[in-house]
């Protein structure tokens, strides 16, 4: 059987399951990848002649919050790794 990877959601040797920066970090990902989406579906229908409704500029703004949560993640592992090294 494979070892699980680390940073999985696996539960650690002591028994223990890992703080949820994995799950921001997904979260994160998902939501700048689908502002991502948005924006270039507000080009696809400028480029096409029409207007984009004000559905797809809300979608765009999920973009810098899906940036956020992964700099949250990121800097919640790094506190969590400094915490143990000590």
């Amino acid at each position: 059987m494979a070892s699980p990877t680390p940073g999985s959601d696996s539960p650690s040797p002591n028994g223990t399951r890992p703080a949820s920066g994995l799950l921001l970090f997904r979260i994160g990902i998902a939501l700048f990848f689908a502002g991502l989406l948005a924006v270039v579906a507000i080009f696809v229908v400028y480029a096409t002649g029409h207007t984009p409704g004000l559905a797809l500029y809300l979608a765009a703004l999920l973009c810098p919050i899906g940036f956020l949560f992964g700099i949250g993640s990121a800097l919640r592992s790094g506190r969590r790794s400094r915490g143990q090294d000590t």
